[in-house]
């Protein structure tokens, strides 16, 4: 690269200084394609994988119905609802069911069939006719639903109507097998489900058409993130037609006639720069401990010892000397032991990963719970520049 000098002729510029022009021409010049910097922990995906469009979502189905054709492992007769589902069942089948006598509803065995709740996902652009996996769960006592079939339900969404009608064979990932009081059961017995058990009735109705704009709401709130789709989308669409609302929140102006699903398909398929945030979740029910790859560590020292006190109780008899009048007693006797562990001290020092974090604890023997309570006490200390979400 070189100029002319109308005064020294032809000169050559300095590297560095070639260097400078260069890193202020791409600055300038993405600027003024609006597309913001990249940082070093961007990832790479597509919008229709980090975001999803408002209005166009799932809606929830739940029915109540019965399951019979089972081998004794229905409810018990002290469950009421079962009985009276099935002389309502039978009333609208033409079937009439005494009220008093031997016959009557209070004295039906009811251990062949089971009360079950029925629970399915109704997609978006559903039209009837389509079919729908539906999960049964017994409502009762039952002990198990294996083998049996799901009677015409009815499925209900959140406004009162019905939007499928389920029925059909049930398939269980478990069982139980009783005999001579003695018990196996593996998984659960009693929830099991029903592949394409439900077609629809009724679709939720939406327009495309009368959509004037379209509202991109990103699955974890980021202000950064949002700018940066925003400005991918306008350069995909070659002008300035997406606008920040808010840091989840992405509107699209729809142009006057213009196809909306091809704007979709469109928006759904740009690749954008994300930027998860930092994030460990714990599980303390279940010792589950899981630490993103962008979780950053201060330097710290960790000091995390251990007081174990036990309580031992045991029963002895006394028996009394030979030939004296004393009685043979049971005596209960108690010992506390006190155990303290020493002292386990981990220093982590800066630039210290997470892969350090895990090695030190694995190295000082520290349990799942340990960690867990590790991480909360640097996360009060600020050591821990994470989100920290305990389940």
């Amino acid at each position: 690269m070189s100029i002319r000098n109308s005064n020294s002729g032809r000169k050559s510029l300095k590297p560095d200084l070639v260097s400078r022009i260069v890193v202020a021409l791409t600055a300038a010049w993405t600027l003024a394609a609006g597309v913001l910097p990249a940082q070093q922990n961007a990832e790479r995906a597509r919008i229709k994988d980090v975001a999803a469009i408002e209005g166009i979502r799932d809606n929830q189905l739940v029915g109540y119905g019965l399951v019979v054709g089972l081998r004794g492992t229905g409810d018990s007769q002290q469950t009421v609802f079962p009985a009276q589902t099935l002389v309502s069942a039978l009333e609208r089948l033409g079937v009439t069911v005494p009220q008093t006598g031997a016959q009557s509803a209070s004295n039906m065995q009811v251990k062949n069939m089971a009360a079950v709740f029925v629970v399915a996902t109704l997609p978006p652009f559903t039209s009837p006719g389509y079919k729908l996996d539906v999960t049964v769960s017994s409502a009762g006592d039952a002990r198990s639903i294996e083998g049996g079939i799901l009677l015409m339900t009815p499925l209900y969404g959140p406004d009162g109507q019905i939007y499928a009608q389920a029925q059909g064979a049930l398939v269980l990932g478990g069982y139980i097998a009783v005999a001579a009081g003695n018990s196996k059961q593996m998984n659960h017995p009693t929830t099991g489900r029903i592949p394409g058990g439900a077609l629809v009735e009724r679709s939720v109705p939406f327009d495309l058409k009368q959509m004037h704009t379209v509202i991109v709401v990103l699955n974890d709130a980021d202000f950064h993130t949002a700018e940066r789709m925003a400005a991918a989308i306008d350069q995909a669409l070659n002008g300035r037609r997406a606008r920040v609302i808010d840091s989840r929140r992405v509107e699209i102006s729809v142009a006057q006639g213009e196809d909306v699903a091809a704007l979709l398909d469109k928006v759904e398929g740009i690749e954008i720069d994300t930027f998860p945030r930092a994030r460990v979740v714990v599980n303390e029910r279940t010792g589950t401990v899981v630490i993103g790859g962008t979780v950053r560590l201060l330097p710290v020292s960790i000091l995390h010892g251990g007081l174990s006190v036990n309580v031992i109780s045991r029963v002895e008899v006394s028996q009394p000397n030979a030939q004296s009048a004393g009685t043979t007693q049971v005596v209960q006797q108690t010992t506390v032991e006190a155990q303290d562990k020493p002292v386990n001290r981990i220093d982590l020092k800066e630039g210290a990963t997470v892969e350090d974090l895990v090695q030190a604890l694995q190295a000082t023997g520290a349990g799942a719970r340990d960690v867990i309570s590790i991480l909360q006490a640097m996360k009060e200390a600020g050591a821990l520049e994470a989100d920290l979400e305990v389940l």
